[in-house]
């Protein structure tokens, strides 16, 4: 039988890897776990919860770079997290220099807690994401970000001194991203060190790949651009109050555009609908439009507040507006093409999304909006999509009291025949009701349902529709 978590076995863990602590480190290690396992339920801060594992993968793992390789100070945690490996390298290196990068607000303000809670001194939370125009002089950065290590580097030119030294904790398997390094970084970095190492007594191998900067820390200056350029300070802009309204759908509606947030999202969405994209929107200056942007994009710099108040999910990377197109309206007297058409209620956008990503990985041909949903290009509809909200065939539909008596329509309900139980027909309409009022009584009649645990009232309305999705789609294999 295992002995139960407790300070003692967490510190045989760690002088299993090599980490011997004093007796105020390891208590400093301790509470840090405590405060990890008591607030990780409501702000997910790790996916590992085995004591062992946390151990020896957070707490060791974290703390392993510093008998590597010479840590500078002061050092950067870039995207901290909830604190690694930031906390457990100032526990085991007091006279360490640290700041915690973080952007996220619940991680923000549990690194508060937990810097408070463990009378830690010479560390500070820096609360916003790192972009080049993060100024503030630190003498080496590390990392366990999983963004390529070019980006990296690109992103922390700002702060990084000269002879700077960028340390990146990565797994075995990184030769492509430090030859992209290589290619698209020139002179102004150098490959210090590539060190690979085990975690004691473990079959997990790891790499620490360090970087020094070779040039100096030259202050961000505005660019010159090819875009027409619009510089907006004040909340009382038309141009703003314009991009303000996008986060809701009767704007997005009103206007014919949308705001796509996330860096790989709108690099996918800008490479995919060149001639869709309307404008590239930074906070201030300092990002600049790639070179692959179309050319009769503007570029709205705003003011930092500005940007905040457009930036829903705090991702601090640019944001692209977007010009929606007009869905073809489905006429539901026409005859039907074969096989599933979906049809939409769904009046929270995430979940909108959500079914339409769904539904693009299944191969639903039509996907119908009906009068009830919400806005398929609201910004938390396109972020839960993945983007497929802009290649699948999204049409605009009735409302659904307008829909006829005798459409073919298999209709999902808590109540009804099993869903495995049912042959789907070649040609017929998927439905799910709505949130919170369900299905419509008419179509109840007909329903099927996906059987559940007792206790159990009812699926979230877009998980239901993708397993039915998945049923059907099974269903066609087996054909």
């Amino acid at each position: 039988m295992r002995p139960p978590p407790a300070p003692s076995l967490m510190d045989a863990l760690l002088k299993r890897c090599g980490i011997h602590l004093s007796t105020r480190q390891l208590d400093q290690l301790w509470a840090y776990h405590q405060l990890l396992r008591q607030h990780d339920a409501e702000l997910n801060l790790t996916r590992i919860h085995n004591f062992e594992n946390m151990v020896i993968k957070l707490y060791a793992d974290s703390i392993l770079p510093a008998l590597q390789t010479a840590l500078p100070s002061p050092l950067m945690d870039l995207g901290s997290g909830p604190g690694m490996p930031g906390i457990p390298l100032k526990i085991f290196l007091p006279e360490l220099e640290l700041l915690l990068a973080e952007s996220r607000r619940p991680r923000i303000d549990f690194l508060k807690m937990a810097v408070k809670e463990l009378a830690l001194s010479g560390i500070e939370v820096i609360e916003r994401g790192i972009a080049p125009d993060f100024e503030r002089p630190v003498a080496g950065v590390i990392t366990r970000a999983v963004e390529p290590m070019a980006d990296t580097l690109a992103r922390v030119a700002g702060c990084l001194e000269q002879h700077g030294t960028v340390i990146f904790m990565k797994g075995p398997h990184c030769d492509d991203e430090i030859e992209a390094a290589g290619r698209a970084l020139g002179d102004a970095y150098a490959l210090q060190a590539d060190i690979p190492y085990q975690i004691p007594q473990t079959p997990h191998r790891r790499r620490l790949v360090c970087y020094r900067r070779e040039t100096q820390r030259i202050p961000v200056t505005a660019p010159q651009s090819r875009h027409r350029i619009h510089a907006i300070e004040s909340e009382a802009n038309p141009l703003f109050k314009d991009l303000k309204k996008l986060l809701g759908g009767r704007g997005i509606k009103k206007q014919g555009k949308a705001l796509v947030c996330g860096a790989r999202l709108v690099a996918d969405v800008m490479d995919r609908h060149p001639a869709q994209c309307l404008a590239w929107i930074t906070s201030g200056e300092r990002q600049p439009p790639p070179e692959n942007a179309p050319a009769q994009m503007d570029w709205l710099q705003l003011a930092p507040p500005l940007f905040q108040a457009l930036d829903p999910f705090g991702t601090r990377s640019p944001i692209l507006q977007y010009q929606v197109p007009d869905l073809p309206i489905w006429d539901p007297a026409m005859p039907l093409a074969e096989g599933c058409s979906l049809l939409i209620p769904f009046q929270d956008p995430e979940n909108v999304g959500a079914v339409i990503r769904s539904a693009a990985a299944f191969g639903v041909d039509r996907i119908v909006l009906l009068a009830e949903s919400a806005n398929p290009f609201h910004p938390k509809a396109i972020r839960a999509s993945a983007g497929t909200v802009f290649s699948v065939n999204l049409l605009s539909g009735p409302a659904l009291e307008h829909l006829p008596e005798d459409l073919p329509v298999l209709a999902l309900a808590a109540s009804g025949k099993p869903l495995e139980a049912i042959a789907f027909p070649e040609t017929f309409c998927l439905l799910a009701g709505m949130e919170g009022p369900g299905l419509p009584t008419r179509w109840q009649a007909h329903a099927v349902a996906i059987p559940m645990a007792e206790g159990v009232e009812s699926l979230n309305a877009a998980v239901a529709t993708a397993v039915a999705l998945y049923e059907w789609r099974r269903s066609k294999g087996a054909d």
